[in-house]
């Protein structure tokens, strides 16, 4: 058993040595990879960008820490897995934490980030959103000839009585319900909203914001919409219709789309009953809705395995086959479910415990420009490298969370980072990317 004092372990022995811990090393750090993200950031110039658009009331005389430098120790915090802004008392005082802030001293302590964060508001908000669909456009050496926009909603539980908290009859908890769009893997909104109505709300308006934006640059660019069944609404479709905007998007199943698909499910349940092979069947119909102003295409896939029967619609404005529209055009919409969870577990989105309504937002915004980050370094300085695929979670402990000794001087401050780092060619690899761009 351990034997512990206020400043000694004591874990046992090894032989005839006896295995000692304490705090006191002095300038040494676990998260000697916040090296990385400062290239990325300052590659990117996200950071600097969003701080300009920030409120501060405070006077310039009085300042120990500036905006930039208060949203660089949040979202810096977060990519390294300290999600609470209790943990910034003492992570503070880390040497490297200080380095890619800019200063010598002690950074802010929580009541200070807490005001930080207290001060956001709406137009905080519209800035940063426009800050992301900014930064999305600059990722692009040239003129995309295809964007898809996924849109989908998640729950985000309450963690008291907050400004916005709503019952989910779906979800069976008090939460928001946060709206997330993503072009592959890079991240354009992150709009938080409450639970009161459906996973539609506003999506529209979004889409239409972001699609005037992004034929502004290309004109030339097809947009293609895809969400599930709760985006298939007349309002979004018929916009699409009328922007030339293309859509892929999942239908309810009801009693007449049944019928109308009989003819599938009746020879997928066949053929399996034959041959105990699961079955995929795909075909297409038209259809009109009560509430649809004009027939639409409808690919059905009629799926029978042992559990028997499992139906599936999708209603959509493209021409491709049923099967490869389905598998390849619908259904790919999943990995952005990946992406969702990089940011609510990852990199803690779902940390909304602010009493008020718009600092709620301006967190989730934090865990937004953290992965926009983390997936720039992915994307840019991990490509190639047997990290090139890996969720945010395995880039912290494989290469973010790097022990090192720190010596600091009035020349340098050099960084004696742990011998036994089993990543250091993807480490470097990644550096160097950032640094010669």
């Amino acid at each position: 058993m351990p034997k512990c004092t206020a400043d000694q372990i004591e874990f046992g022995r090894l032989g005839r040595r006896v295995i000692e811990a304490n705090f006191q090393g002095g300038a040494i750090t676990s998260d000697g990879g916040l090296l990385l993200l400062r290239e990325v950031e300052r590659r990117l110039g996200l950071l600097s960008a969003v701080a300009e658009t920030l409120p501060d009331p405070r006077s310039s005389l009085l300042l120990k820490h500036p905006t930039e430098q208060l949203l660089r120790q949040r979202v810096f915090g977060l990519c390294q897995g300290y999600e609470d802004l209790n943990d910034h008392d003492r992570l503070r005082d880390d040497p490297t934490l200080q380095t890619v802030l800019g200063r010598d001293t002690a950074a802010a302590s929580s009541p200070t980030l807490c005001r930080f964060e207290s001060r956001a508001d709406r137009a905080t908000a519209v800035a940063i959103h426009r800050i992301l669909v900014e930064q999305f456009i600059a990722s692009f050496k040239e003129a995309p000839t295809e964007l898809i926009l996924d849109f989908d909603a998640t729950d985000d539980i309450v963690h008291g009585n907050q400004d916005g908290r709503h019952f989910s009859g779906y979800y069976d908890n008090y939460c928001f319900l946060p709206l997330y769009v993503f072009c592959g893997e890079q991240l354009l909104t992150a709009y938080l909203r409450p639970a009161k109505k459906d996973a539609a709300l506003h999506a529209a308006a979004i889409l239409k914001l972001l699609t005037t934006r992004l034929r502004q640059v290309w004109p030339d660019v097809r947009i293609l919409f895809r969400g599930d069944s709760g985006f298939c609404r007349p309002l979004l479709m018929g916009w699409c219709e009328r922007h030339q905007v293309d859509f892929v998007v999942e239908l309810a199943k009801n009693q007449r789309l049944h019928k109308l698909s009989q003819g599938w499910y009746d020879a997928a349940a066949a053929a399996f009953e034959k041959t105990e092979i699961p079955q995929r069947h795909f075909g297409e119909f038209t259809y009109r809705a009560g509430s649809w102003p004009r027939q639409r295409r409808v690919i059905v896939k009629a799926e029978h395995n042992a559990l028997g029967a499992n139906p599936r619609f999708v209603v959509t404005t493209l021409g491709n086959p049923p099967q490869e529209l389905y598998e390849r055009g619908y259904c790919a919409r999943g990995e952005m479910e990946n992406r969702i969870k990089e940011c609510q577990l990852g990199l803690f989105a779902d940390r909304t415990s602010c009493h008020l309504w718009w600092p709620n937002q301006f967190r989730l915004l934090l865990a937004s420009l953290a992965y926009v980050l983390m997936e720039r370094l992915r994307a840019i300085g991990l490509a190639g490298t047997d990290l090139a695929r890996a969720q945010v979670g395995t880039i912290r402990v494989r290469l973010l969370k790097l022990g090192a000794v720190i010596v600091r001087n009035t020349r340098r401050i050099r960084f004696f980072l742990a011998s036994s780092f089993p990543h250091q060619d993807i480490f470097r690899i990644a550096a160097m990317r950032f640094m010669s761009g």
